[in-house]
């Protein structure tokens, strides 16, 4: 069993992953920079390692990271989610220093990292696929040929992309003329690569995926699928599982193909297999091998600690669970609480938490790493929290989704949680009536107010006051 793990990550996830160990009897050792010297991860690891003044570079330096998991007696490493999270650089050099790399190989890494391959790998397994370009198209005269043949409307996209990052949809030619030097740029600087490809823009589709766990003995399982449909420029804002929109045949078919996908890869640990629904048809979108940040509703649905099994597999041990084992009971929704403000254009909000309040109550759970007085920095992701919550029905997941989002306080920095408030209360999501274009189709749900309970403005204030006068 792995003894002492090095979490080459910052935030809730580095948090999450420090209680996995706790309950393991895993010693946890956490990296920080200077901005984030007062992170939460910092006081909670076991042990914790200043890795320079950069508020990004030690983040993604494999060589130093690995050095370093080396020197303070770690026998594995865990990436997380973003940054090396998907990097096969940093999986190769664990194995040569015979540190245990808590994810996949870096042969998968790279295959599955590398969009073009990672098609091809699934049209060989039999998984179908978004049409497209079968390689890489090497400037922009091959795309306006490929954009013809394909026909439009088409995605642009970055062969290593992410995260939303290195992709532009264009209708017409003349789009795509304009995007191509743009996304070739946003990709060179974002991945350190220029490859891009073309693939059919399938229009109103539903963004389903599933969660995957393999182990070292040939085992494979799904953990049912989750609905991330809900999202802006790409960005996932609300994760729900199971998804409300499909049957039960097309929940089996969609856990099939999923499996199917993995093996085929040779796939271990933890990984999600993403798909686009249209009219009743799917089609391989992406793999991402390691965890999703919305695995949340995945154990909330099944009672499987993902992170867990992530570190027994990592271990050599087979999984704890069967795919006949394997159930899933209610709903579960995850708001990303972002620092962000959306009544202006979501532009990201950092600063000062004068006053945080987590919400509880049956079924409701928070993952975070801010707390009151923290200081949320501008170098990183605009994701202060996850608020999650499950309920038997759909119906009361909503209301407690609701309720939770009402009773939690974040104050001293704007969120998306008042936004979130407004979705569950449309309509077309409350009867699962939604597609990745929902926030586009629903301006309206962003001309809210906010409406302060009594007493609130005083409380605001006193927060302010012992925030700053460090009480």
């Amino acid at each position: 069993m792995i003894k002492k793990l090095l979490i080459a990550n910052r935030g809730e996830i580095a948090v999450r992953i420090i209680r996995a160990c706790a309950e393991m009897n895993i010693c946890s050792v956490a990296v920080y920079s200077e901005a984030d010297r007062h992170a939460l991860h910092v006081k909670r690891a076991d042990e914790a390692y200043f890795i320079g003044d950069d508020p990004l570079a030690g983040y993604l330096n494999p060589i130093k990271l690995v050095n370093l998991a080396i020197e303070s007696g770690c026998d594995s490493l865990h990436p997380g989610y973003g940054f090396l999270s998907e990097n096969a650089n940093l999986a190769e050099i664990c194995v040569e220093n015979d540190i245990c790399f808590v994810g996949p190989s870096s042969n998968v890494i790279r295959l599955m990292g590398d969009k073009t391959e990672a098609r091809r790998s699934m049209i060989n397994a039999g998984i179908p696929v978004i049409p497209g370009t079968e390689s890489n198209v090497v400037n922009l005269s091959e795309a306006l040929r490929e954009g013809d043949r394909i026909g439009y409307p088409i995605m642009l996209k970055a062969t290593s992309g992410g995260g939303g990052r290195g992709i532009r949809l264009c209708n017409c030619r003349e789009e795509l003329e304009e995007a191509y030097p743009r996304v070739i740029s946003e990709a060179t600087k974002a991945f350190g690569s220029s490859e891009v490809f073309l693939e059919k823009c399938i229009i109103n589709p539903k963004h389903i995926e599933v969660q995957v766990l393999a182990d070292s003995f040939g085992n494979t399982v799904h953990l049912f699928e989750r609905d991330c449909s809900i999202q802006r420029r790409n960005q996932k804002l609300i994760e729900i599982a199971p998804s409300p929109q499909i049957s039960p045949k097309m929940r089996a078919y969609i856990g099939d193909q999923a499996v199917r996908a993995a093996k085929a890869v040779g796939y271990q640990n933890a990984g999600t297999i993403e798909f686009l629904l249209a009219d009743d048809e799917i089609y391989f979108m992406e793999m991402n091998t390691r965890v999703q940040v919305e695995y949340t509703v995945t154990e909330e649905i099944t009672g499987i600690d993902i992170i867990r099994e992530q570190l027994r597999i990592a271990s050599g041990l087979a999984l704890s669970i069967k795919q006949e084992e394997i159930q899933y009971r209610g709903y579960s929704l995850q708001f990303r609480i972002n620092a962000e403000d959306p009544r202006n254009n979501f532009l990201p909000s950092f600063g000062k938490i004068t006053r945080y309040y987590a919400p509880g109550g049956p079924g409701v759970r928070t993952d975070t790493a801010i707390y009151t007085g923290y200081t949320i920095p501008p170098y990183y992701d605009s994701m202060c929290l996850k608020l999650v919550v499950w309920a038997l029905s759909w119906e009361e997941a909503l209301a407690r989704g609701s309720r939770a989002l009402d009773d939690m306080r974040v104050q001293g920095i704007k969120t998306t949680a008042t936004y979130y408030q407004q979705i569950l209360a449309d309509s077309d999501f409350r009867n699962g009536r939604f597609n990745t274009n929902f926030v586009d189709e629903h301006p309206h749900l962003l001309n809210y107010s906010i409406k302060r309970k009594p007493g609130e403005l005083a409380l605001a204030i006193a927060g302010v006051i012992a925030a700053y006068a460090g009480f």
